[in-house]
């Protein structure tokens, strides 16, 4: 796969397609020793030694994140109000890189940030029905009856309702002193509908005070990260993501 070195060089995040054009007239890039012929010189990313200002310039063609998302930071790639989840990758080569779906503002947990799009959209489709897990802490007492009715099918206002979910019970407490409850639970599901997992507790009386996301298909929030923290996916994971059945 041959690709102009301007686009090799903005793609690795050097600068823009004319910033790079500029570094490139002012010989400031090399191609396998040699002082590049121009923008539009050829180049292939995985023979080729690529040099700018005298610094080995290596080409991924994609990258793969786990973010632990903090609260407080939206699930987007740019945002006028809020810092966004990019904000939290310092370390990024690409320039294209995005969230792979959203988690609400003040929700925590598992995001993957990348810039491949046919796994993204393979994790994303509705027809995937890939799982994902959360845990939540619920105002109220969760009940066996409320397990059953997401083993159901959760109606929570639109045409059809929510597919079944697994909702199990981690603990219910009531407040020291108080006669409110609190539930801690963690809940799988197969869907990605807005605000869909409070709007399910919503439907049977009770509201979600805290939620994290655990687990997107085969991969798992790293117990090592701490909210805002980030690491590449290993090999193994990207592999599990891509062939998972």
């Amino acid at each position: 796969m041959q690709l102009r070195l301007d686009k090799y060089l903005a793609d690795m995040g050097v600068g823009t397609r004319s910033e790079v054009k500029q570094y490139i007239r002012k010989h400031q890039v090399t191609v396998n020793g040699a002082i590049a012929s121009g923008p539009d010189q050829k180049v292939e990313p995985c023979q080729d030694q690529i040099m700018f200002q005298g610094a080995a310039i290596l080409y991924e063609e994609f990258e793969y994140y786990m973010l632990y998302k903090p609260k407080g930071c939206v699930s987007a790639v740019t945002d006028a109000r809020y810092p966004t989840v990019l904000d939290c990758i310092k370390e990024k080569n690409r320039k294209d890189l995005f969230p792979v779906g959203r988690l609400d503002l003040d929700t925590e947990g598992l995001l993957l940030i990348t810039n491949d799009g046919p796994l993204a959209h393979n994790l994303l489709a509705p027809g995937k029905h890939v799982p994902k897990a959360y845990l939540a802490k619920v105002d109220g007492e969760v009940t066996e009856k409320d397990v059953t009715l997401f083993a159901k099918g959760i109606d929570i206002g639109e045409k059809h309702p929510a597919l079944p979910a697994k909702l199990k019970i981690l603990s219910c407490k009531a407040q020291p002193g108080q006669n409110d409850w609190i539930s801690e639970v963690e809940l799988t599901i197969t869907e990605g509908k807005f605000h869909q997992v409070k709007r399910m507790f919503e439907a049977v009386g009770r509201r979600v005070m805290y939620l994290k996301r655990l687990s997107m298909g085969s991969l798992q929030l790293d117990n090592a990260l701490q909210p805002g923290e980030y690491r590449a996916l290993t090999k193994e994971e990207i592999d599990s993501l891509k062939h998972r059945r």
